[in-house]
């Protein structure tokens, strides 16, 4: 366990303004932990719990001075009860065959990705044609890592990545066969993280931001009961007054 002494050592710096990667008409400031930092997972699980994210070996969390949209979300693991739709979701993809690795075929996992970024978000900051530069935010030198894959008939169809914390797993990313739409992949890797952080003993999933007004990040009130980490304190997601209409919420469980 890391001594909380260590997080009060640590350096943080505060970006430059930069245009925001969810709402276009905005910019973002980031608060980011020095580089330099002695980083293990022991401490990220303790900056997990205070908002922090990770993209490589960088680890960061929003802070923006008029914006307060990006809000840090996580489920607990062992009370979440799957709705009838997600029930139908998980059976719906039980002929798929699953792994669990640390060292995933790259260039395997690299033309997957591509073929995702580019039916989802093409032309963006991850749409890059060199073999591996697109996977490096995935993984760091000092994370616990891991590549969950789901296979149809021994072809990769799609690909969730997790960092282990000490009190839960952290979503990374997920990325699918575009071809595959009608089997809710998406919904159905967080099914399975949430499966397997509870078979690990796990409490909770972290997801990342919630955002409440843009659709590639609200889809995270699906998965219940969340909490939202409001005023440095976790709270439960159901007793805000906005938890009712965002029921509704599109998924699109890639961004995080």
């Amino acid at each position: 366990m890391t001594n909380p002494a260590d997080l009060d050592d640590l350096l943080l710096y505060l970006s430059a303004p930069h245009p925001c990667g969810y709402f276009p008409d905005r910019l973002a400031t980031t608060l980011i932990v020095d580089p330099q930092a002695d980083m293990s997972s022991a401490l990220y699980s303790q900056l997990s719990e205070q908002g922090f994210r990770r993209s490589g070996n960088s680890v960061y969390r929003p802070h923006c001075l008029h914006c307060q949209a990006c809000i840090p979300c996580r489920l607990d693991v062992h009370a979440f009860a799957p709705t009838r739709g997600q029930r139908r979701i998980w059976n719906k993809n039980r002929d798929l065959v699953a792994r669990s690795t640390y060292q995933p075929d790259l260039a395997e996992h690299h033309a997957l990705f591509q073929r995702y970024i580019q039916a989802r978000h093409a032309g963006g900051a991850m749409d890059a044609p060199e073999e591996n530069p697109a996977l490096e935010f995935l993984t760091s030198r000092w994370s616990d890592t891991e590549f969950h894959e789901w296979r149809l008939d021994d072809t990769l169809i799609a690909a969730a990545v997790t960092d282990r914390l000490e009190d839960g797993l952290s979503a990374v990313y997920t990325y699918f066969a575009p071809e595959q739409q009608a089997r809710s992949l998406g919904v159905y890797a967080i099914l399975r993280e949430i499966h397997l952080a509870a078979e690990r003993q796990l409490t909770w999933l972290y997801l990342g931001y919630w955002i409440r007004d843009c659709a590639k990040m609200s889809y995270k009130s699906q998965y219940q009961p969340l909490q939202i980490l409001q005023h440095n304190h976790w709270q439960d997601f159901a007793h805000f007054p906005f938890a009712k209409e965002a029921s509704g919420a599109v998924d699109n469980p890639s961004e995080r």
